[in-house]
């Protein structure tokens, strides 16, 4: 649909790839909000994380950034590129008070987000955090994403769709000439393991991994991969050399970002610490296994029945997670859907 004679809604996207994501559920609500009719909306997203965002319904156009840094001439620039856009009203979804002083200073009139991190007087349209005894309270992303697009348009609570992420026609047949190349089968079955992480805490040891690589092609046969990002390869490398059994490594196979979503959406199950891909496979419908040490899952519960944890005992080190109870559940997901 042409922009003739509609207003421009900029939507303010978290940096991680996983809040991104978590998103994507407060889409059809913001859409009754800001119908189409009126209003276009522009995705502004990490520039590395564009391509895999779109294409997605309800979003007009993607606009990727690079953060220019927080000093103010880093919000300044930022401000002068967002200002060129034209934008009528922005929505914030991170708390960051850089965000909303870039959104400020770009001009945009209308500016909505949750009022926290002191940037309240920044924004014209506030929606306040959920508190008790003065502090914030636990609330997971997805739900906290979904209550400011509803309290902003005064929706009633009508339950949480599902995240969500489109694969096109045209990307899924890359990924099948990609991996074809790397001597998978269409036919086969397979597994991709996520060892990397943000944070050290987060990862389950690579020998661990490899393990339970071993085990899945063994006693499964199953085809089993290795991902991550081009800073993971020295773990996916730690992964590979542990194991008896040949794997998939695709960091080396340098698959763009944007199949991410192609290659999740072909797996027949991820089994992943606590980080951006798992939500990736449960918004293209793919089983998880997510193991969680010290962080624990208050914050990234996602509405997605086939997401297993398996949690360290007492809040512990991932260490403390055995490759039995990993390869139980993953073997679950495989065999009958985690029935």
């Amino acid at each position: 649909m042409s922009d003739r004679g509609r207003r421009r809604l900029l939507v303010y996207f978290p940096t991680w790839l996983g809040d991104g994501v978590m998103v994507t559920p407060a889409l059809p609500s913001l859409r009754r909000v800001f119908p189409v009719e009126a209003w276009s909306v522009t995705g502004y997203v990490p520039r590395a994380l564009r391509g895999l965002f779109k294409p997605m319904a309800g979003v007009d156009r993607w606009l990727g950034w690079r953060k220019a840094g927080s000093s103010l001439g880093g919000v300044w620039s930022e401000a002068c590129f967002l200002r060129r856009g034209r934008f009528d009203a922005a929505l914030l979804m991170p708390n960051s008070f850089r965000a909303a002083a870039v959104v400020s200073l770009a001009g945009i009139p209308k500016r909505m987000g949750y009022s926290r991190d002191g940037r309240g007087w920044l924004l014209t349209d506030r929606v306040m955090p959920r508190r008790e005894a003065g502090r914030w309270v636990p609330e997971p992303a997805v739900d906290y994403y979904m209550r400011l697009v509803r309290e902003l348009g005064g929706l009633e609570e009508t339950g949480t769709p599902p995240l969500r992420l489109d694969v096109s026609d045209a990307q899924r047949a890359e990924l099948r000439e990609r991996l074809g190349a790397l001597g998978l089968s269409a036919e086969q079955r397979l597994v991709v393991l996520n060892p990397g992480a943000s944070k050290v805490i987060k990862r389950w040891p690579a020998e661990r991994y490899a393990e339970l690589a071993d085990r899945l092609t063994e006693r499964l046969g199953v085809a089993v991969a290795v991902s991550g990002s081009p800073a993971e390869r020295e773990i996916l490398t730690a992964v590979q050399a542990s194991a008896r059994a040949r794997l998939l490594n695709l960091a080396e196979a340098r698959l763009p970002v944007r199949l991410l979503k192609a290659v999740l959406e072909r797996a027949d199950l991820l089994v992943t610490n606590d980080t951006g891909p798992r939500h990736v496979a449960a918004a293209v419908g793919t089983s998880v296994v997510t193991l969680f040490g010290p962080t624990g899952p208050e914050w990234t519960v996602i509405p997605f029945d086939r997401d297993v944890h398996v949690l360290a005992e007492d809040r512990g080190t991932m260490g403390a997670i055995s490759v039995d109870v990993v390869f139980e559940a993953a073997e679950r997901l495989l065999t009958n859907g985690g029935e």
